[in-house]
């Protein structure tokens, strides 16, 4: 592979001049298109984030990024037809493993995840291309494509599709460097992988933490150590389903994540999934009737103007009836990229269904935490480990 690679421009495109390079050889390469900056910064930590994924489950994964953090993450696991629904995937449509990691990594935050960067464990498949063939995505980089898949991939974007390969089994340097004002900084490499002793410190009076939330407070790990902070992510059956990342306050990323968490949730719902669209409506214009549809203070008055989107009106969905919905919502794992500072956390987790929290411990404030997630018969872990990611 080569030594260097010239980019589009940098981050903005009055920054002409910019490439990657690595002495001794890059271990990625373009297969298709001419990638960003942006790109392989999203392309780079995405496939951290999956490989890890895959590590630490065996399954395969798959992430959605955009502007340097997940918009949704999830490993290989089969969707319900609601979920199915939801994603606009027809029943016949075959997925594979990582078709379906894809998907629901996608379906995390539709609206996010327009335009995205996908970064996957495996080989891509025909599967696979086939369901990112039909989404708004700048590029994908995996560590190897079927022929077939390879062809679908290369007619994307009229040619242009950005299709990168990365060497699976590169292992960088454990220092690491960059270079911010004319300044270099160098720091060790954050190998950090979550295993079972990360769970093992059970701070609440309920010590029954299940296999499944085991496996999406794993998830959500993984997710946030990849994610830019201050963080919080919300997951579910092996994906995540909201993400809240680059806020200044705590409370800030728990309200986005759980903000995006209840959506995701209310997308489950009949009242949304029997929408009755009008024919020829794409997959991004239902996402964005759905989106105002749900709002308590929408852009778009899309009952008012109903006949623009609907082949009858639909009923309104109230906001009592958003929260009678959302209060039978449980199970959900929560994870932070540090502790919480403060009890309102914990109130706000409880809002969307939050049953499982991991987080680092070593607040001033730990004893009111806990005290707020026995409140409400949460299981509670301390991991010791904080993921910031700048």
């Amino acid at each position: 592979m080569a030594d260097r690679i010239d980019l589009k421009y940098g981050c903005n495109p009055n920054q002409k001049r910019a490439y990657i390079e690595r002495e001794g050889g890059l271990p990625v390469e373009v297969l298709n298109g001419r990638a960003g900056y942006i790109n392989f910064l999203d392309a780079l930590n995405g496939w951290q984030l999956v490989s890890e994924l895959k590590m630490a489950t065996g399954l395969p994964a798959a992430t959605s990024f955009k502007h340097v953090s997940p918009a949704g993450a999830a490993i290989g696991l089969p969707l319900s037809e609601k979920e199915r629904k939801m994603s606009f995937i027809p029943k016949k449509m075959e997925l594979s493993p990582l078709a379906a990691a894809y998907a629901r990594a996608r379906s995390a935050d539709r609206m996010s995840s327009f335009g995205d960067f996908i970064s996957l464990s495996d080989v891509c498949d025909e599967a696979t291309a086939r369901l990112i063939a039909r989404e708004v995505s700048d590029g994908v980089i995996a560590p190897g494509y079927t022929p077939e898949a390879l062809d679908i991939l290369r007619e994307k974007r009229k040619g242009s599709y950005t299709v990168l390969r990365i060497d699976p089994d590169f292992i960088p340097e454990k220092e690491e460097r960059r270079t911010v004002f004319g300044i270099e900084f160098v720091q060790d490499r954050n190998e950090y992988i979550p295993s079972d002793e990360d769970f093992a410190n059970i701070v609440t009076e309920n010590k029954a933490l299940t296999d499944d939330a085991r496996r999406d407070l794993t998830v959500a790990l993984i997710a946030l150590k990849h994610t830019q902070s201050n963080s919080v992510c919300y997951a579910y059956n092996g994906q995540t389903i909201g993400v809240g990342a680059g806020q200044q306050s705590r409370i800030h990323c728990t309200r986005l994540a759980g903000n995006k968490a209840d959506l995701w949730n209310l997308r489950l719902s009949d009242k949304v999934q029997s929408l009755p669209f009008l024919p020829g409506l794409s997959r991004n214009d239902k996402d964005n009737i759905i989106e105002q549809y749900l709002s308590d203070d929408p852009e778009m008055d899309v009952l008012g103007s109903w006949k623009s989107y609907f082949t009858e009106k639909p009923e309104p969905f109230t906001r009592g009836e958003k929260k009678a919905y959302l209060s039978s919502i449980h199970g959900i794992s929560l994870a932070s990229d540090a502790f919480f500072p403060f009890s309102d956390n914990i109130d706000r987790a409880e809002k969307s269904g939050v049953s499982y929290i991991a987080e680092p411990g070593g607040s001033v404030r730990d004893d009111a935490v806990i005290a707020e997630a026995d409140r409400f018969g949460m299981v509670m872990c301390f991991t010791t480990v904080r993921l910031f990611h700048h």
